[in-house]
């Protein structure tokens, strides 16, 4: 039912972000000085392989050899000296590879080829909704260093090194360029995760999905996302946020890799998402009995002549709401509490409205960002519907609001103990983790740190 009168809320008409991140120059630095591929970081500083070229060594002959090499050119090591990868404002990256290439074009001979590798890189959305890295330029350049002949000779490399230069088309330079474009496909892989569904709950899940390609600029790399939730396995229609988001202005000097920014909007979501998934409708045994009770309201002896234990269930009648001002968040929540007793089936005689306001403390563990009620900090009582003729509030608040104050918190607890996934690729996860609450919005600058690989 509560799915169904789900439908009924405004959708989103357009689609608009509710958080998004900035990764910083200094964690782009990060991300390539910690490559996943193995080849390329075993090939800096010597003695490694760059990706294809252990397919051209004598060792690897029995596999098939790309089509750049040949019979008469054999490359016999590589040496990675230089890798870069560097943010280019309002394009997208520049890849840059310097590696010296030992060809061996006769038995006794073996040249030091200088390969230098020069790629724009940019990102796209593929269809399936899916950020993409492309190479959208690649341009290689090679040129002759030494032979061991001249370094037996004790000879120096000409002054002139367009002397000793090998006819590029010795190297195929589509096939080159399709190599590099090869450096980019455990990175997508990794992006997809980005996309991944993350569960709140059992039957609630969350899923965070990129409006648009990235933005680059001097400030980083920046990505607006859109979050949406699933209830058994359908989407929920979220009310429209009445303020549109939009990443905010980072200082220049932050030592930050990433820095993750959600809406107000997004709390509230996670909050609707997990009232319609029924996650909140809470079930609390009162300390209260129908006899002690009767002490207060004499009208319920005559209902219950024997003494049975008192239940209360809660349910929202209206959306919790979640507010955001300066170094303080809050959760808002609109409960009717309906008052009776459960055997042999729940029986309701008292109901009261409680607007509760609890304060809110966010932190985040590994990827996971970690949402607590610390305690109600106000609360109004009202009598809702009764049986038992009226009864003040102020006997309302005496009798319930101690089991109230205690129990609904403990219980929102319990349904966000797990955590709620944040918009993460599956490499990486994050330290030095601050969480900065300002008015409508929450900052979360981290580090990344590249996960321990098994096995």
């Amino acid at each position: 039912l509560s799915i169904l009168l789900s439908l009924l809320v405004p959708a989103h008409g357009t689609r608009s972000p509710d958080c998004g991140g900035i990764l910083t120059p200094a964690g782009l630095g990060y991300c390539k000085s910690r490559p996943r591929i193995p080849d390329l970081a075993a090939g800096r500083g010597g003695g490694g392989s760059f990706l294809w070229a252990r397919d051209c060594t004598p060792a690897r002959a029995a596999l098939p050899t790309p089509s750049f090499c040949s019979s008469r050119n054999q490359i016999t090591s590589v040496n990675v000296t230089e890798l870069s990868l560097s943010l280019v404002p309002h394009t997208g990256l520049r890849l840059s590879i310097d590696a010296d290439l030992g060809v061996t074009p006769a038995p006794s001979t073996t040249k030091v080829m200088r390969l230098s590798l020069l790629a724009e890189l940019h990102v796209e959305m593929n269809p399936e909704g899916n950020l993409e890295l492309v190479t959208s330029a690649c341009k290689p350049s090679v040129e002759e260093v030494q032979s061991t002949e001249e370094m037996e000779r004790g000879h120096p490399m000409p002054a002139d090194p367009r002397v000793h230069l090998p006819p590029l088309s010795l190297f195929s330079i589509p096939q080159i360029c399709l190599e590099v474009s090869k450096l980019l496909l455990l990175p997508n892989e990794q992006l997809v995760s980005l996309t991944a569904p993350f569960p709140v709950t059992p039957s609630c899940q969350l899923q965070y999905l990129p409006l648009a390609a990235p933005v680059f600029s001097e400030q980083g790399i920046t990505i607006s996302l859109q979050t949406t939730f699933q209830v058994l396995g359908m989407a929920i229609p979220l009310p429209i946020s009445p303020v549109p988001f939009s990443m905010p202005e980072l200082a220049s000097s932050s030592p930050s890799h990433l820095t993750l920014a959600f809406s107000e909007h997004f709390y509230t979501s996670l909050f609707f998402a997990l009232e319609m998934a029924g996650a909140f409708n809470m079930t609390v045994q009162s300390p209260l009995t129908t006899t002690t009770m009767a002490q207060k309201v004499t009208q319920i002896r005559s209902l219950f002549p024997e003494e049975q234990p008192l239940v209360l269930q809660a349910v929202f009648r209206s959306s919790p709401r979640v507010q955001l001002e300066e170094g303080r968040a809050a959760l808002k929540l609109f409960l009717t509490v309906h008052i009776g007793t459960g055997s042999p089936a729940f029986q309701s005689f008292l109901s009261v409205n409680v607007d509760l306001s609890a304060g809110l403390l966010l932190g985040v563990a590994d990827t996971r960002m970690t949402i607590s009620a610390a305690g109600i900090e106000d609360a109004e009582l009202s009598l809702a519907a009764s049986d038992v003729g009226p009864v003040p509030a102020a006997l309302l608040e005496e009798l319930f609001l101690p089991t109230v104050r205690e129990e609904v918190p403990a219980q929102i607890n319990e349904v966000l103990s797990e955590g709620v996934g944040l918009p993460h690729i599956s490499s990486f996860t994050y330290r030095d983790v601050d969480v900065v609450v300002h008015k409508d919005y929450v900052l979360v600058p981290c580090t990344l740190q590249l996960r321990a690989r098994m096995g």
